[in-house]
């Protein structure tokens, strides 16, 4: 019996410099595939502001105090974080789906939608952790990461890894990861728990990832 293929991201905070390639990216890829789907190539950029499918967090705290003798200590901090979907092993999306538009493809554990099934109900997005169903208002239905299949079945990274100058992050088989990165440090503030979805994510962790903090740039993500 062959074993399932399960594809996930890598990301090391201690590269990502918040620079947003990967977002820009992301979102420039998913309007041209969304140009494709409703055959209108030659009707510009969809209105989809808003809509993020790949976000980058900002995450910082600390403290600045004055001494007696007027000089400052600090304890500030901060540090970047790229997310997307992270194609969960128990994605929560696909369980609160009322009509399974949201599913997991057997042949890469990639989470997609099946936009002929989806009503726009946002229950996906109100159920994932990670915000990574974004509703096309629109068109009234549910988008998210895909994984960029299209560029894997090319033999290509998604677009968001072959972006980054900073090569922050991979993607490949969990198998292939793990081989290369090890189990990763855990997720790390903003992210919730890892047991919660089972997330195929790898981190490596910026060394004020242990910190409480808050997240910086809201408004952006």
């Amino acid at each position: 019996m062959t074993e399932q293929i399960q594809y996930g991201f890598y990301l090391d905070t201690t590269k990502c410099t918040g620079c947003k390639t990967c977002h820009i990216a992301c979102k420039d890829r998913q309007g041209e595939v969304i140009r494709k789907d409703n055959n209108a190539i030659d009707q510009g950029v969809p209105k989809i502001e808003g809509v993020n499918w790949r976000r980058v967090y900002e995450y910082g705290g600390g403290t600045w105090s004055e001494n007696a003798d007027g000089s400052f200590e600090q304890s500030v901090f901060s540090y970047y974080a790229s997310i997307g979907c992270n194609h969960c092993n128990e994605p929560v999306c696909v369980k609160a789906c009322p009509t399974s538009a949201m599913h997991k493809r057997r042949e890469d554990g990639l989470v997609h939608v099946a936009t002929e099934l989806c009503i726009g109900c946002n229950s996906c997005a109100k159920a994932c952790p990670y915000d990574a169903p974004q509703l096309d208002t629109e068109r009234k239905v549910m988008t998210k990461c895909d994984g960029c299949y299209d560029r894997l079945a090319e033999g290509k990274a998604p677009i968001c890894v072959g972006s980054c100058p900073l090569r922050a992050l991979d993607f490949d088989t969990m198998e292939n990861l793990i081989k290369k990165y090890g189990e990763g440090d855990g997720h790390i503030a903003p992210l919730p728990s890892q047991s919660v979805t089972s997330p195929n994510l790898i981190i490596k962790a910026n060394k004020h990832g242990g910190r409480a903090g808050e997240i910086l740039n809201f408004a952006e993500v």
